[in-house]
């Protein structure tokens, strides 16, 4: 399945501008579904927060809970790991965080690759915690 990206930017250029912001190495967020079936992406600069990136693309910004989020550039991606309490419906603390962890490392490269950039991907300390909670 191919996924659906939307390459959002409020100037005229449209997709060709966020095309280059990559190229360019500008840093960027996209928002991707659980599911991996779609993403939003646009540049940092312009929407400053993955909520705000949502919002602007016509989405409800309450739904931010319903995608996997990062930051990048074509040096490597941030990964805001922050798993739902009701991810999948796994009751078992430890059982959703490791199933959002999996979930998330093959649905964000996935991601990273159709966009044409193959990098590292990193979880920032201050979202290691919910990781560290399970050793």
């Amino acid at each position: 399945m191919k996924m659906r990206i939307v390459k959002y930017t409020s100037d005229s250029g449209g997709q060709s501008d966020i095309d280059a912001a990559i190229k360019r190495g500008d840093p960027m967020l996209a928002v991707i579904s659980f599911d991996g079936s779609d993403a939003i992406v646009g540049q940092v600069d312009e929407c400053m927060e993955h909520h705000i990136l949502l919002s602007k693309s016509g989405l409800p910004s309450s739904d931010i809970d319903k995608y996997f989020r990062i930051a990048f550039d074509r040096d490597g991606a941030n990964w805001t790991f922050a798993c739902p309490p009701d991810y999948k419906d796994i009751p078992d603390k430890a059982a959703r965080i490791t199933r959002f962890y999996t979930d998330g490392f093959t649905v964000i490269s996935a991601f990273m690759a159709e966009m044409g950039l193959l990098v590292g991907l990193k979880i920032p300390k201050r979202y290691k915690r919910h990781l560290e909670m399970m050793e």
